[in-house]
């Protein structure tokens, strides 16, 4: 037996699931990079339609998967468009998943250097998280969802009440004018947008292990639906309270708003380091969401057990976290895997959908 096929989960999982899958690194760098596309206030309008985009073409991953019970993504693409071609499919978003994994290991090295850990070696931060990670994976997929259960209240809870306190900053003529320059920058600022979405691709994976897949559209609309509200929540608080040229400038505009305020009688003064270790706890959700599926693939593409697999992948991921020499190499990093994400977002769903749809047409004409 490769994988277990007993392992299935419930639609509450399913949800939060997909959303620690989205939601990691692009909390604390999304009102930059965004601003630095779009050049206006208007960005929140660019998280918006992106997050209607995403959310269409990920019902698109749910009623494609939804035709093959049972069967993830890197079993029925076979079936789809032919052994190689589906094969090759499979390899590219194993790829990714692996890529993407080492990336957040090191954004997450990164932050915890910059303000907690000053002087540590990068590997000795980067090998504990990936070792606990693969600890995780080996409990199979029902285990990684109910670690996420336990974690995901706590980091909304955080995460919600550190923007609520925040607010005392929050300026309203920092948004306006809206639309000033028309509605192209927010067009550019989709590209950035969409990039912090990179993760929804595990619905072509999640479908199979649901115990109801016939509710995974309502999965989906939730999975997608919180980290739209939440980081539609981070631009328009971090700009509100910082302003443009200032979120331009800051590498993390996110931490940098939280570090400029205290409250005082409570148990946490600053804000920035509960909302760090919760950040750091729903990072390690993300990172071990990439970790499982790229394993999974390799054992249900090659036909390999997925124990050694897990092991194997992890001087893969300890490579490609320590690739980047220097934080400007690791943004770059993140944006090729933005745009590799973006390729295959777009490419896999609608390429399989459009072959499926077609023979399934020719098919029936046929008979």
């Amino acid at each position: 037996m490769f994988t277990r096929t007993d392992d299935k989960i419930s639609t509450r999982q399913t949800a939060i699931f997909i959303t620690d899958s989205v939601l990691g690194a692009g909390i604390l760098t999304l009102p930059r990079s965004v601003i630095e596309s779009a050049q206006t206030p208007d960005v929140w309008l660019s998280v918006l339609v992106g997050g209607f985009i995403v959310l269409m073409v990920s019902l698109v991953m749910v009623k494609l998967s939804q035709q093959f019970p049972n069967n993830t993504v890197y079993q029925y693409a076979k079936r789809i468009v032919g052994t190689v071609p589906g094969g090759m499919l499979s390899v590219c978003l194993i790829i990714y998943f692996i890529v993407i994994a080492g990336f957040e290991v090191r954004v997450f090295a990164e932050v915890t250097i910059y303000f907690l850990l000053e002087g540590t070696p990068i590997w000795a931060i980067v090998i504990p998280f990936i070792w606990v990670g693969a600890y995780i994976c080996l409990g199979g997929i029902n285990s990684i969802a109910r670690v996420f259960q336990i974690i995901f209240p706590i980091s909304i809870l955080i995460l919600v009440l550190s923007y609520f306190l925040s607010i005392r900053l929050f300026e309203i003529d920092n948004l306006r004018p809206v639309l000033s320059e028309g509605l192209l920058p927010v067009f550019k600022g989709l590209k950035s947008t969409v990039l912090v979405f990179t993760g929804c691709e595990v619905i072509m994976i999640l479908v199979a292990h649901m115990q109801h897949p016939e509710r995974a559209v309502k999965a989906t609309f939730a999975g997608i639906g919180i980290p739209l509200v939440l980081y539609l929540m981070t631009v328009v608080v971090v700009i509100g309270g910082m302003s443009i040229d200032s979120v331009m400038n800051s590498t993390w505009p996110t931490i940098d708003l939280l570090r400029s305020f205290e409250i005082a009688g409570l148990i946490f003064e600053r804000f920035e380091f509960p909302f760090l270790v919760i950040w750091m706890m729903q990072l390690f959700c993300n990172f071990t969401s990439f970790y499982y599926h790229a394993s999974l693939g390799i054992s249900q593409v090659f036909g390999v057990r997925i124990l050694p697999v897990i092991f194997g992948l992890i001087p893969a991921i300890f490579i490609t976290a320590l690739l980047p020499e220097r934080i400007n190499e690791v943004f770059k990093l993140g944006d090729s895997i933005g745009m590799m994400g973006i390729a295959i977002f777009f490419l896999v769903p609608v390429l399989l959908s459009v072959i499926f749809l077609f023979r399934k047409k020719v098919l029936k004409h046929h008979v």
